[in-house]
């Protein structure tokens, strides 16, 4: 049998981030030599990592530092609230608030601990054995306020708001509840791309002709669609969850508040 104790397992364990049973294979594999073992399990780590190259990463959580929120990815909710997972997530977020990146491809090629984000990713992938990923990385400039959503109780954060604001800090808060509830895509309906406006449009005209509704109507019509579409999908415009015979642009002004940007992430959503 070979020579080995508990605490060398457990020491293997803390190292590689394996199972019990992997860490005693490696050791009886390796005649109880530590560092063969280390490197026979380092071996089987990467070669995991490869195998798990299409898995699909549908948990994870979001985390923030600063004026940043960040999306971290992984296989299921049992790593996505790992207390590893969740430090590395904000170890993550801190740098990425540090350098801006202009979005999570560029942030990859950030240096940290004396390697590349993407590496360190990579290396605690292979010590909690699923496949782990970087998602969205997005900042804001001037004051900002942080609303985080937890969908369980024993997860971590699975939808992150940051918005910016000049005025008061509740008020900007309610609208990153809002945000966070209603999900809107754009912060001002100045910012809706307008091939968007345009397939809205036409929808709306055609299914007016094709419901025999009277020419002389098709103008309100479409004008109504375009209007229903900022409703549901423009912050500003959308019916304030706080009061609902007002929008949040209202609300926000009676507050002596101006928002002027927001980052909505949630896990997994686009």
């Amino acid at each position: 049998m070979a020579n080995f104790t508990m605490a060398d397992v457990k020491k293997l364990r803390e190292a590689t981030g394996s199972g019990m049973m992997d860490v005693k294979k490696a050791l009886e594999a390796a005649d109880g030599d530590y560092d063969t073992a280390l490197e026979a399990l380092r071996i089987k780590g990467a070669k995991d990592v490869g195998k798990r190259a299409e898995r699909t990463t549908a948990q994870g959580l979001i985390a923030q530092s600063g004026n940043t929120i960040l999306e971290l990815l992984c296989e299921t909710d049992f790593v996505a609230k790992n207390g590893a997972f969740i430090e590395l997530a904000q170890t993550l977020v801190e740098r990425a608030d540090e350098v801006r990146p202009a979005d999570g491809a560029a942030f990859e090629q950030a240096e940290l601990n004396g390697t590349t984000v993407a590496q360190v990713i990579a290396d605690e992938s292979v010590k909690l054995g699923e496949k782990i990923a970087l998602g969205r990385v997005g900042s804001l400039e001037g004051d900002v306020s942080v609303y985080m959503h937890r969908k369980a109780a024993d997860l971590p954060p699975a939808v992150g708001i940051l918005v910016s604001y000049t005025g008061d800090a509740e008020a900007a808060r309610q609208a990153g509840m809002q945000a966070a509830a209603m999900r809107p895509k754009y912060l001002t309906s100045d910012e809706v791309p307008a091939d968007i406006i345009e397939t809205e449009k036409r929808v709306a005209l055609e299914t007016a002709k094709e419901e025999g509704k009277p020419e002389r109507a098709w103008d309100k019509i479409v004008e109504g669609k375009v209007n229903a579409y900022f409703r549901d999908f423009v912050l500003l415009d959308q019916t304030s969850v706080l009061d609902n015979k007002k929008t949040v642009r209202q609300v926000l002004a009676e507050a002596g508040t101006e928002v002027t940007g927001f980052i909505r992430f949630e896990v997994g959503q686009e």
